[in-house]
């Protein structure tokens, strides 16, 4: 791996110099645009509207269109004025709970080792975190842009998780569920016995991208062939799909079947039988008397 950036972690006065890495990689397999005629190369040119002539990467500027069509033109010298003074820097801002972060904030993950010849204090910012099971706030910029991020513990190696802004993550309002009827008590022991039947421990090495598996078989096939193309197969013929789910009981214990791990049906609610109760008082008081 090649490091991205070199800085180091402000934790109040601790320094800690550290290098970044990215911890993900792609690995989708990547087509070229190609003349389906000839299969000759599709190419992109940068080419000026206005003189119509190509532009060479480094004559090229960044410009912002107001909605109201106004145009400001931005050269490298005025993004250097921005405040990006710790742009070197990973300043602590403070600890919380990794529970209280939702989820859907997360964006990209990067390694961070550390650079330098007695790591001491990356050790003991490492050891801290992973004791008090918090992950540290901190402000993280990159290529000119500042984000917040998570600062956690990965196997003894501290991680940074950039972070949304919350003004990034849309408001959501569905009007379908609107009104929607509460599921049944039978409905809902039903869904959870079904969790408890697929209920296991995550072992993210059981899964595999089938579709990049298929998608390689089917190049090395072409490739083997020496065609340059795939050869043509039939289809099978589409499943039917079954029509909206109305009976939410007998779809969930057709899952159970399915799933070999069937357990007993909930019983249905039972109404308090008023009139049985009554009839058994009477006799109760006949022989009484």
């Amino acid at each position: 791996m090649r490091s991205i950036w070199k800085g180091s972690i402000a934790f109040g006065l601790v320094n800690v110099p550290v290098k970044v890495y990215t911890a993900t990689e792609d690995h989708d397999i990547r087509f070229h645009q190609v003349h389906a005629k000839d299969g000759g190369r599709i190419k992109y040119d940068r080419v000026c509207t206005v003189c119509g002539q190509p532009v060479q990467y480094a004559d090229i500027d960044k410009a912002y269109e107001s909605p109201e069509g106004d145009k400001v033109v931005l050269t490298d010298e005025d993004f250097a004025k921005l405040p990006v003074a710790e742009k070197h820097e990973i300043p602590v801002l403070q600890f919380v709970p990794a529970e209280q972060i939702d989820p859907i904030l997360f964006d990209k993950s990067y390694y961070l080792e550390p650079d330098s010849t007695t790591p001491k204090a990356y050790v003991l910012l490492a050891k801290t975190l992973d004791q008090v099971e918090r992950v540290a706030l901190v402000h993280f910029t990159l290529r000119q842009k500042t984000r917040l991020a998570a600062l956690r513990v990965r196997d003894g190696v501290l991680v940074l998780q950039t972070l949304l802004w919350p003004d990034e993550v849309r408001a959501v309002d569905f009007a379908a569920l609107d009104g929607a009827a509460e599921p049944r008590s039978q409905e809902i022991a039903m869904a959870q016995t079904l969790v408890e039947s697929m209920s296991d421990g995550f072992d993210p090495d059981q899964y595999t991208d089938e579709y990049q598996i298929e998608l390689k078989r089917l190049l090395d096939e072409a490739i083997a062939s020496g065609s340059g193309t795939v050869a043509r197969r039939e289809e099978p013929a589409p499943a039917e799909m079954d029509a909206e789910v109305v009976d939410l009981v007998a779809a969930l214990q057709r899952s159970l079947e399915a799933s070999g791990r069937r357990t007993g049906t909930p019983e249905p609610e039972k109404k308090p039988a008023k009139k049985a109760a009554k009839k058994t008082a009477k006799k109760a008081a006949r022989k009484g008397a």
